[in-house]
């Protein structure tokens, strides 16, 4: 594409004429027309900067719900640049509907969808302008239901909550943000809208006049000093005081900010000299004091805030900048997004400041007072955001498959994965996925992944996690296959000794192993000679007798006890073993030690096994009592991919099971977080569960007892 291309080759007014006819007797789904809709757009963007393009893509913006093949009639009568904004601009408002109705029902992760949602708006636009036009559009949709005086945009009104004035504050453009805020509110809560625009208007007589006197003395101070500055009273809006009301809990009255001024001077070192002269001359607050200065927001602003007392002892907030800190204050990055227009390319400042807006919005959460470094070298993983059928926005790596969308969305979904569909059109399992797209997946209802998947020339797969996944399941398929291989064998065997009618239950743990399925395996990888069957059969059982109790749970008063069963033994002291820590109804096996009574062993711990080998006369048979209340130690292990919030997240899952944390050890390398968690549960059951859970969290890889 040639630099020619992508100026502008149609004023805003020819769009406008051009737009006019095409948008006769046609409106909006919320009954505005097309027309008026477009001149609010432009007036809007036009505030925030001049850009013929811009206008006219405002004028354009419906042009694809009126014109067939509306790309090519755009390129020829306007430029490709224009084109290509109001095709961004369809696609963005295509996937605001789509996600609007899941993001009203589904509160729980409300706010995460909504900032995955931000950051996808973000990676759809080819051309970051195209932000401003999909802002511009929403607050003009508010307006016009304030001006027809609806009260049905509750939905719209809840997404530019939630979505577009936190975009805007990341932005820096406080010009649509306050004014998203408000209508937005007028139209969620009208009746604290209106108790608090009747307070404001109440008091405005008041508070004019004092911000009149305010201004004369602040200038009679800067006069004296010698420092030319422009001072003005700072609008205060409706959403603003109403939040602040709440977080601070106190009345109107009571509020700092109602009543502000604010001082633009020339340079940074004028900002500084105006904050000495009004501590030295006023009553300062010290707590209400901020240097966005020398610490600027996450969004870039950089202001003086402190409040000080007048001789009635009434406060007053004093804003203090430079022009060019107010000019981003009141359209931010929007100032600065330059490309390019007229010929030109890009500056080197203009590019840093784009990957800066980049980077800014796709951080997680806001991140306090420090601003990002504009040419931070550190690499960010690249993602991507799709949508499910019914409107959910789903976070990728960069490069994903359909398959990784199934195991993002469910484990077993995955696993029955056969084929999907990209925007309802059938694609092989190898595609790639692109930001905006919805992917549904067609699945099977039973069975399980292919080995080609794990193949990398084949493209199947993009994420660590569904590549663990699909690990897993041959790995437990793999298991299945050798049990059953070494269950014939063990039968073989029993058969050539005439002893069909043995348990293998009872003889896997004679032979030091827990359930019979490790016996089995054993077996099938040579792990022991099939001849310890026979010797085994020869020894003598011996009969089962109740032993004292074995735990219970520490506590000012007498708790419930559990119970172990020793074999052949009365009254012996008997302890769990801290390698194993064994929980019902585990497959356990005794061990005399000296001095300590009878330490319990799961049947398939390594030490236990080695302390039979070496001391076998050492080995008693025990089994599980009947105790209620008893609870046990167990050892959890988790690895994750390392995100913030992980470990909150797996705490919350063993809070919901009722799980009793009693230790955590962590560690975190090259991306990976390992986790070690000491939980004390009741039966194996529970912990089961929790562990499923914790296995579905996002990031989690492996989740199992250790």
């Amino acid at each position: 594409m040639t630099p020619s291309s992508l100026t502008a080759t149609i004023d805003p007014v020819e769009a406008r004429a051009l737009a006019a006819p095409l948008y006769v007797d046609r409106a909006l789904r919320t009954g505005e027309p097309l027309l008026a809709h477009a001149d609010g757009m432009v007036e809007i963007v036009r505030g925030l900067r001049d850009d013929a393009d811009l206008a006219a893509a405002g004028y354009l913006f419906a042009a694809h719900d009126v014109i067939r093949d509306a790309d090519a009639w755009l390129a020829a009568r306007c430029g490709e640049s224009v084109a290509r904004l109001v095709a961004d601009l369809r696609q963005l408002t295509r996937v605001s509907e789509r996600t609007r109705r899941p993001r009203e029902s589904e509160n729980q992760d409300h706010a995460e969808q909504s900032e995955a949602l931000r950051r996808m708006l973000l990676e759809m636009a080819n051309d970051l302008r195209v932000v401003l036009l999909r802002l511009a559009s929403r607050l003009q949709t508010l307006r016009w239901f304030a001006a027809s005086k609806r009260d049905d945009g509750a939905a719209i009104a809840q997404e530019a909550m939630s979505l577009y004035a936190p975009l805007c504050n990341r932005l820096g453009i406080w010009q649509l943000k306050w004014e998203l805020e408000d209508l937005s509110f007028r139209l969620l809560d009208p009746e604290n809208y209106k108790r608090v625009a009747q307070w404001l208007e109440g008091k405005r007589g008041a508070r004019e006049e004092f911000i009149e006197q305010a201004i004369g003395t602040l200038q009679a101070l800067l006069q004296r000093a010698g420092i030319a500055a422009q001072i003005s009273g700072r609008p205060k809006h409706i959403y603003s005081i109403w939040t602040k009301m709440r977080a601070k809990q106190v009345d109107f009255s009571a509020l700092f900010d109602v009543r502000a001024v604010r001082v633009i001077v020339a340079d940074v070192a004028q900002c500084y000299q105006v904050l000495s002269l009004v501590h030295e001359h006023l009553q300062r607050v010290p707590a209400e004091f901020d240097d966005y200065i020398a610490r600027p927001k996450a969004n870039g602003y950089q202001s003086l805030h402190t409040v000080v007392l007048d001789s009635d002892g009434r406060p007053l907030e004093i804003q203090i900048r430079t022009q060019r800190m107010h000019e981003f204050a009141e359209v931010g990055m929007a100032a600065h997004w330059r490309y390019k227009e007229g010929g030109r390319r890009a500056g080197a400042d203009d590019t840093e400041r784009i990957a800066w807006l980049r980077q800014l919005l796709a951080w997680r959460d806001d991140v306090g007072p420090q601003v990002a470094v504009a040419n931070d070298s550190v690499p960010v993983e690249e993602r991507i955001y799709v949508l499910t059928p019914q409107g959910r926005v789903v976070e990728l790596p960069a490069g994903a498959t359909p398959i990784d969308f199934a195991y993002h969305v469910h484990t077993e979904l995955g696993h029955r994965c056969r084929g999907a569909r990209i925007d309802g059109a059938m694609v092989p399992l190898n595609t790639k996925l692109a930001t905006g797209q919805t992917v549904e997946i067609v699945a099977a209802k039973s069975g399980g992944p292919s080995r080609d998947w794990l193949n990398p020339d084949l493209g199947f797969l993009a994420g660590a996690r569904s590549r663990a996944k699909v690990r897993h399941w041959f790995n437990l398929l793999e298991l299945e296959q050798t049990i059953v291989s070494g269950r014939a064998m063990i039968d073989r065997e029993l058969a050539r000794l005439g002893k069909t009618a043995v348990k293998l239950d009872d003889l896997a743990r004679r032979l030091g192993f827990a359930p019979i399925d490790e016996l089995c395996a054993a077996a099938t990888k040579d792990e022991f000679s099939l001849r310890s069957i026979e010797q085994a059969l020869a020894a003598t059982p011996a009969v089962a007798v109740e032993a004292p109790p074995l735990l219970h749970r520490p506590s000012a008063t007498a708790g419930g006890r559990g119970k172990v069963l020793v074999v052949g033994v009365d009254s012996l002291l008997t302890t769990l073993a801290r390698c194993c820590r064994p929980v019902p109804p585990d497959e356990i096996v005794g061990f005399v030690t000296r001095g300590k009574g009878v330490s319990i062993h799961r049947a398939a711990c390594v030490n236990a096994r080695g302390l039979a080998q070496r001391q076998p006369e050492r080995v008693i048979e025990v089994a599980w009592g009947g105790a209620r209340d008893a609870l046990y130690p167990v050892d959890v292990f988790v690895l994750a991919q390392d995100r913030q919030g992980l470990l909150r997240d797996i705490s919350e899952v063993f809070a919901r099971e009722k799980l009793n944390v009693i230790g955590v050890q962590t560690e975190s390398a090259r991306g990976e977080a390992q986790m070690r968690f000491t939980v004390e549960v009741s039966d194996k059951t529970v912990l089961r569960q929790a562990l499923a859970q914790a296995a579905e969290i996002k990031g989690v890889i492996v989740a199992r007892r250790a």
